[in-house]
């Protein structure tokens, strides 16, 4: 038994978590905490300058990892308030982080005491679970629980959060269990009749395609993925966001489906006759929910660690519940047992030839006028320029967007995106925790100049830490997907649309990064190499054309005749 302060309990159960990295902002609330963070050699503790940016750096983190991602707001009330919307795009993309926060001492509550805030009501809509700690002897537990839930299928993101007099109060504690006296070790896997069923469905198609999205990226089973299609000749067509879930050379690789897609992936979709969903909702980004975008008369397999996914867009065929890479394993094998269909080697032929001139075309269309710099130039000397190695960090918006699906991931996992959130403010962020937990990877994070100027204060995070990551900001000096909008579907009434930027490569500068600029095309390939190679945390100013906008979500404008 050892005699302990709850702050000090805490960070012994981040201890027996084997957490490595604390992101978090200091405040009075905590600080008890940070107190005996100080004594914990083997937590690195990075100060960040926001909650909201510092819970992106571990949503990147445990995406990169893995492992859970922690945060650590320290003030109660606006400190963790500032979470709220880190802990929603962590929930979007199903992101195990640990969100720990001070609160009000628990005489104080319901007094509408300094900075006092319902927290516990507040986090409840944006994670997997909400507590606040009530005694001092609990910590350890509801730790224990926080990481349990937070790791447990499907991954997201809890919230705790703990009391002044809790964290300042003292108790007596047992030696703290390791994970895996609390942590589920094994998967539901697929029954051997699901599996065969399975097998003769995909082995009696004439057009069968195989979508996979986060649960094979997430669970790094790229590799059975592969073995699967190769087994059955067919072409892996992926969710949007998870354009890495395989890596881009291999030949049954498609890109990403779907109206923010590739054509030949997307056509593949409308086309087949059956579609094994390994691993993914078939969701918003995929389909918008519709038969526009996936063939309606097609018979659906879908294998999904969340039950309540199974069917729920889309009738399936085949509903399995259970891990997707232990399935796809299980799958090869029964059907390597079965006879194909002979049209399976034309439908994957085709395709082949369709994919190479899909690339091909990519490459002819780029317009590559030096200035004002096209998207489709840039993305070109992009490809041509970043390392293999590369990961990547994208926001939502139009530019983003459009560089989703023209970027090639060759090493899973690489690509990092708001996914369904859809937030502006998360890619350079996000791309400072993926390159603490993969720090032998170029983290490359695509920005818009809007999107920047909501995070650039974390360049000092960069600085201070030695984070070493390139961003690429693509300034069009304007929020580019409304003003599109306003553009196509407004008859060109623009408010709001435009902005006013510094110089980035200067400001970068002026916090201890080194800055770049690339004002025309022939500019990009000696920043970005010289960005890569400075041994710094840099950013690149590149001057992208204002009216090189595209509208996303016509969509959503049908019915003003667009």
């Amino acid at each position: 038994m050892a005699k302990m302060s709850g702050g000090q309990a805490a960070v012994e159960a981040l201890k027996a978590e084997k957490v490595s990295h604390v992101f978090g902002l200091i405040g009075s609330a905590t600080m008890e905490m940070f107190d005996a963070l100080y004594d914990a050699s083997d937590i690195n503790f990075i100060g960040i300058r926001d909650e909201r940016t510092g819970t992106h750096m571990a949503d990147g983190y445990a995406r990169a990892s893995g492992k859970p991602g922690v945060i650590l707001a320290g003030q109660n009330g606006p400190g963790a308030t500032n979470l709220v919307t880190g802990l929603a795009q962590a929930a979007a993309a199903y992101s195990p982080v640990v969100s720990i926060a001070g609160a009000l001492s628990s005489e104080h509550l319901y007094r509408d005491a300094f900075q006092e805030v319902d927290q516990q009501s507040l986090f409840q809509p944006v994670t997997k679970k909400t507590w606040t700690v009530t005694q001092t002897a609990r910590v350890p537990e509801m730790f224990r629980e926080a990481f349990r839930v937070a790791m447990a299928p499907r991954k997201g993101p809890v919230q705790i959060n703990l009391p002044r007099d809790v964290l300042s109060g003292t108790a007596e504690f047992d030696n703290l269990q390791t994970p895996e006296a609390y942590r589920n070790q094994s998967l539901p896997t697929a029954s051997g009749d699901l599996i065969q069923q399975a097998a003769q469905m995909m082995r009696g198609a004439k057009q069968p395609v195989i979508v996979i999205g986060g649960g094979i990226k997430n669970t790094g089973g790229h590799a059975e993925a592969l073995a699967l299609a190769e087994a059955l000749n067919t072409p892996i067509i992926m969710a949007p966001g998870h354009g890495d879930a395989i890596p881009f050379g291999h030949p049954l690789n498609a890109g990403q489906m779907g109206p923010r897609g590739n054509p030949v992936a997307s056509r593949l979709a409308k086309e087949a006759d059956v579609i094994l969903a390994l691993g993914t909702r078939l969701g918003f980004n995929s389909t918008f929910y519709t038969y526009d975008n996936i063939n309606k008369d097609a018979a659906i397999i879908q294998v999904e660690l969340e039950s309540t996914a199974i069917g729920r867009y889309f009738p399936v065929t085949l509903g399995i519940w259970a891990d997707c890479v232990s399935t796809a394993v299980k799958l090869r094998e029964a059907a390597l047992k079965l006879e194909a269909k002979a049209e399976v080697e034309a439908w994957t032929e085709t395709f082949k030839t369709d994919r190479a001139e899909q690339l091909a075309k990519r490459d002819a269309d780029a317009i590559l006028t030096e200035a004002p710099m096209q998207p489709s130039g840039l993305f070109k000397e992009l490809r041509a320029c970043l390392p293999k190695n590369a990961a990547f960090t994208m926001d939502a918006g139009t530019l983003c967007l459009q560089a989703t699906d023209a970027m090639n991931y060759w090493e899973p996992p690489s690509l990092f995106t708001p996914l369904d959130f859809g937030l502006v403010g998360f890619s350079f962020a996000a791309g400072l925790g993926i390159k603490l937990a993969r720090p032998e990877k170029s983290v490359i994070s695509l920005m818009g100049d809007g999107g920047f100027g909501m995070t650039i204060s974390e360049l000092s995070t960069a600085v201070q830490h030695n984070i070493n990551t390139v961003t690429l900001v693509m300034n069009n000096q304007c929020w580019g997907a409304e003003k599109a909008y306003q553009r196509d579907f407004f008859n060109g009434r623009y408010i709001g649309a435009d902005i006013v930027n510094p110089p980035f490569d200067k400001v970068a500068e002026l916090y201890g990064a080194r800055g770049f600029k690339a004002e025309k095309l022939s500019d990009v390939a000696g920043a970005v190499e010289a960005a890569l190679a400075c041994g710094k945390p840099a950013v690149v100013d590149i001057a992208v054309d204002p009216a090189a906008l595209y509208s996303f979500r016509r969509d959503s404008f049908k019915h003003r005749g667009g």
